[in-house]
Order: C-alpha cells, then structure tokens, then sequence
C-alpha cells in the first residue's frame, strides 16, 4: 500500500467520523424536534376533526366524519396517544428541557 493510498484512507474514515459527529450532535437532535412538532400538528388536525372521539362535543363532526374513511388507520393510533399523553404542556417542555 502506498503512501497515497493510506492519506485518502485516512482522510475517507476522517470524513466517515466526522459526518457521525455532525450527525449525531446537530442533524438527529434537530430531526427528532421536527418529527415531534409535526406529530403535534397531526395530533391537532386529528383533534378538531374529531373532539367527539374524546368526549368533547362538536357541532362539524357531520362534515368531519366524512374524513373518517380516510383516516382510519391513523385514528386509533391517535386515540391511543391523545389518551397516554399528559398534557400538551408537559410535551413541549419535554422538547425545550424544561
């Protein structure tokens, strides 16, 4: 192996672990913020459509329930979650550290 061939390994796993660090400390984190905050907004959509679901009357649920069809799988998984979850609060601040 020749002393060019060594550089560009080293240089190839130098790259290699430095794309590890930046992902790890910049890119995951602020994926994991975004995954969140659209979950939030999904479980929000979710909510308006169907707050009869949850026991909160709703005088669109006629309209809403045409969505239903489209929705079906994704609705017991909201269920599910609206239902474990504390409290919107305790989310965000579980996102921000508090």
């Amino acid at each position: 192996m020749s002393l060019a061939d060594r550089i560009s390994d080293f240089i190839a796993s130098l790259k290699e672990w430095y794309h590890g660090l930046y992902h790890g400390m910049i890119e995951h984190p602020a994926f994991e913020l975004i995954e969140k905050e659209a979950e939030d907004t999904d479980d929000l959509f979710l909510l308006a459509c169907f707050t009869d679901a949850l026991g909160v009357p709703s005088p669109v649920s006629y309209y809403t329930s045409e969505l239903l069809p489209f929705m079906a799988e994704e609705f017991g998984q909201w269920e599910r979650r609206m239902w474990d979850r504390g409290s919107l609060i305790e989310r965000k601040g579980e996102q921000y550290h508090f």
